[in-house]
């Protein structure tokens, strides 16, 4: 595994959530769906340390899975992507949005992101790695 690899498809993960959630791209819809303003989502320290912890791990992760698997070319670090993203993260928000009744509106601000996260971080670590 390359930590380089993991280091910068963290960094990706982040890039891509600060860009996703900012007021350029859906930030002002995904806080409408969760009833927010700016104002009212309190201190951003938090949740920004968290979502670096989160991105780690799941750089981590991929790696490992790419260690796993041995990847040695683009259309299976793609693959993985995918399979990690459509088949793992979506249902599991997919059930917690049934749950929670958030609407498919957020399920998809939600899981876009990170399906198209855990896509560039495993082709990061491919292309890195």
């Amino acid at each position: 595994m390359s930590i380089i690899g993991i280091i910068v498809a963290a960094i990706i993960g982040m890039a891509l959530g600060a860009l996703w959630y900012s007021p350029l791209l859906l930030g002002n819809q995904w806080m409408q769906c969760l009833g927010k303003t700016k104002e009212t989502l309190g201190s951003e320290t938090l949740p920004m340390i968290g979502s670096i912890i989160a991105s780690v791990l799941t750089a981590v992760g991929i790696a490992l899975i790419h260690s796993m698997v041995g990847v040695n070319d683009l259309l299976t670090a793609i693959s993985i992507g995918l399979v990690l993203g459509f088949l793992i993260i979506y249902p599991a928000f997919l059930s917690d949005n049934l749950f929670c009744g958030w609407g498919g509106r957020l399920l998809c601000i939600q899981t876009g992101y990170r399906v198209l996260s855990v896509l560039l971080m495993s082709v990061v670590i491919y292309l890195i790695g």
